[in-house]
């Protein structure tokens, strides 16, 4: 199959009709659209970013099922992305199936990416039909997988203890109890729900819900981790915790 560089991306986000969402990350335009193309032919919803860095944002605004991740990427290279991916020092998605694409394959390459966090490994050039068949196969792992979310007739709910959050519709409950929440309210819960009784420390919470740049009072994280409490404490036992001098972290007493 030639690869045929077009104009312009119709990039999209997620949908409930689709097999799922596909972050391709890749700085060779070319490459991108023409795995993007066979992508959408397979179902999938696809999203294109051209640098580590746009990587990064995207994960945090629409949170990828899977994320395809060239290796030689300009400014913020591929290792770092999925270090951050991984760690928390970005948007954390420890759990999302990541596919290494990458010219560069040696055996310490190879070693190197798996270590950063990296699930499967594919080196250029490859066929389209084995890049579609790993996505296929780690997407079928991870579905399998257990988590503290999950997916019910396309939405994907996020559950802890007694509290459930449904991302597409953005509804929360305790127990039987709707709760709302603000725009901030709700991004700071969810990155919480995705790190259960996981320590989060400041950096961590204000780059995944703030941003990178963000250069705001340095007690809002604390003002918002006081609203999130009040609201979702009138309905049960207290469920985000203060760890002093390390952050905070997601459990039951």
């Amino acid at each position: 199959m030639t690869i045929k560089a077009e104009a312009g991306s119709n990039n999209s986000y997620p949908g409930a009709t689709t097999k799922g969402y596909i972050l391709v990350v890749e700085d060779e335009p070319h490459i991108a659209r023409f795995i993007e193309l066979e992508l959408q032919h397979e179902g999938y919803q696809v999203s294109i970013a051209a640098d580590g860095i746009e990587a990064l944002v995207q994960s945090r605004q629409h949170r990828p099922d899977l994320v395809v991740l060239d290796l030689m990427l300009p400014g913020v290279d591929g290792l770092e992305v999925c270090r951050r991916l991984r760690t928390g020092s970005g948007p954390s998605l420890p759990e999302i199936p990541i596919i290494m694409v990458t010219a560069k394959d040696t055996v310490l390459d190879r070693v190197a990416g798996l270590k950063t966090g990296a699930d499967d490994y594919l080196t250029k050039p490859f066929a389209i039909e084995e890049l579609l068949a790993r996505i296929e196969a780690l997407l079928r792992r991870s579905n399998l997988g257990g988590s503290t979310s999950g997916s019910v007739g396309g939405m994907e709910r996020l559950q802890f203890a007694d509290l459930l959050v449904e991302t597409p519709t953005r509804q929360v409950w305790r127990g039987k109890k709707e709760i709302e929440l603000s725009t901030k309210e709700y991004e700071l819960l969810v990155y919480l729900l995705r790190h259960p009784r996981q320590v989060l420390n400041r950096e961590q919470i204000y780059e995944a819900v703030w941003g990178y740049d963000f250069e705001g009072e340095s007690n809002v994280l604390e003002v918002y981790i006081r609203y999130l409490r009040n609201k979702l404490d009138q309905a049960g036992p207290r469920l985000i915790h203060t760890v002093r001098g390390a952050g905070y972290v997601l459990k039951e007493i």
